[in-house]
């Protein structure tokens, strides 16, 4: 139920020029070119990219870690992992931890968290920054869920996950706010296991799929990349579990991904189903030009290249998301801007809060990118180090360290200095190599920018 159109949501004029309404969609492992604005050649999301052609598309943006826990805890904190303290999945945001819901609190917002959660995993309760708080244990599941409804009730709530959030993000937002408000829905989709709800199981049935050509190109790569193949995370090995429906499969083959693959595109329609649904409302309210539109993802994810699946991984297809923020005010009006500079989860708390004239984070990583939306930032960032903590739970990646220019990529694994493995290491150039076919890292033409990029990550770290 979204209420009469004609009934205005009750927030103060002036309120309205200074404070802008924040909504804030975040996915669960979404590739940055899972859009059709992002040139997918099959998926076709016409709400998102109507996002994309009224706002603007930032093309270049990156998680810092490639895991769920880590990667929200910075987009609250625009801080790294090692400085949040959330370094892996089971970890919760530390109670004390400034983030910007509570900057905004202390400007006078109302401030709803509702969905996916997913930093802390057996904790469903409410947390600090937020006047109402809906989640779940765990991941959720596509289907019927159990939510803890803002601490009140316990209750499984029937339906297709993505729509029954939508739903209730609608609910709280149809509520007579008196305040400018601030709104995280936080989606499961397109989180494994992949489930598309019945009017999409199909849609990509026709749909000839096949490995990346850099599945089998692994030559020059560090051995644990090889090694991967037959486990969880990689080609070879189960596939999230689509054997299972296909018990006569002696070995994951190409079949078994191409389902897995078709299913995730299938979350995904659903996902731009609700970005419709949400658009129309806050239009219908008056309030979408007052809003700040955020659609984007925690992580990327791996569809094979490499020979892997999962994230975690430094690997461009890992670290990628989609970012398409709409505000008229942000783009003195002028749609279909691209940014093609280097953005960052740690950049959306700053940015957020710049936007809506709150009070900054003090001591953060990320910075805001109005100034950058507007053409004016010329100190803009050319690189920035990515950080991942080995997890026991999950042997099939090391640790991570890592640092990423406009050009070159220089990916460290700390646990194997000294190693004889000469391809320990990598280093890739990215503007001739986009998909990260040649490790550099043993080219003698290339020890001068290897030397620098090493001094620059050591100096960072």
């Amino acid at each position: 139920n979204t209420g009469s159109a004609s009934q205005p949501l009750l927030i103060p004029a002036g309120d309205q020029k200074d404070q802008p309404n924040v909504v804030l969609v975040l996915c669960d492992d979404i590739r940055w070119n899972a859009l059709s604005c992002a040139g997918h050649p099959h998926l076709r999301t016409p709400h998102i990219d109507s996002l994309a052609k009224e706002g603007v598309f930032f093309q270049n943006t990156f998680c810092t870690t490639s895991l769920c826990s880590p990667s929200r805890a910075s987009i609250l904190s625009g801080l790294y992992a090692h400085a949040h303290g959330v370094t892996n999945n089971f970890t919760d945001y530390p109670e004390d931890l400034a983030s910007f819901p509570r900057q905004l609190q202390e400007s006078g917002y109302e401030k709803a968290y509702i969905g996916k959660w997913h930093m802390g995993e057996k904790n469903d309760n409410p947390r600090p920054g937020f006047d109402y708080f809906v989640t779940h244990r765990g991941q959720g599941k596509y289907f019927d869920t159990e939510f803890n409804l803002n601490g009140k009730e316990r209750k499984v709530v029937k339906g297709y996950y993505t729509h029954v959030v939508t739903d209730m993000a609608i609910n709280w937002m149809e509520q007579d706010r008196q305040k400018p408000f601030m709104l995280m829905l936080g989606q499961k989709a397109p989180h494994s296991f992949y489930f598309p709800e019945e009017k999409y199981a199909h849609t990509f049935d026709d749909v000839e799929i096949n490995y990346p050509h850099t599945s089998f190109n692994l030559q020059g790569k560090p051995k644990w990349i090889e090694q991967r193949l037959n486990t969880w995370h990689g080609i070879y090995g189960p596939i999230f579990d689509w054997r299972k429906e296909f018990p006569d499969s002696s070995a994951a083959g190409v079949e078994d991904f191409a389902r897995m693959v078709r299913a995730y595109w299938g979350t995904i329609l659903s996902l731009d189903d609700s970005i419709g649904k949400l658009k129309r409302y806050l239009k219908q309210k008056g309030q979408l030009d007052n809003t700040v539109f955020i659609f984007m993802g925690d992580n990327g994810l791996l569809e094979g290249e490499h020979g892997m699946v999962d994230k975690r991984t430094m690997h461009e297809a890992s670290i990628r998301i989609p970012l398409i923020v709409r505000y008229p005010k942000l783009t003195d009006g002028k749609s279909g801007t691209k940014i093609t500079q280097q953005v960052l989860t740690t950049d959306i708390a700053p940015s957020i809060l710049e936007l809506c004239n709150a009070q900054p984070l003090k001591n953060i990583h990320g910075r805001s990118f109005k100034n950058l939306v507007r053409g004016n930032d010329p100190k803009w960032r050319n690189g920035w180090v990515y950080h991942y903590n080995y997890e026991k739970q999950f042997p099939y990646t090391p640790n991570v360290r890592g640092i990423r220019t406009n050009r070159w990529k220089y990916i460290h694994y700390p646990h194997g200095d000294g190693s004889p493995d000469r391809h320990l290491a990598e280093l890739y150039d990215m503007t001739e190599d986009p998909d990260e076919k040649s490790n550099l890292v043993n080219s003698k033409t290339h020890q001068s920018v290897l030397r620098k990029l090493k001094n620059d990550l050591a100096l960072e770290l």
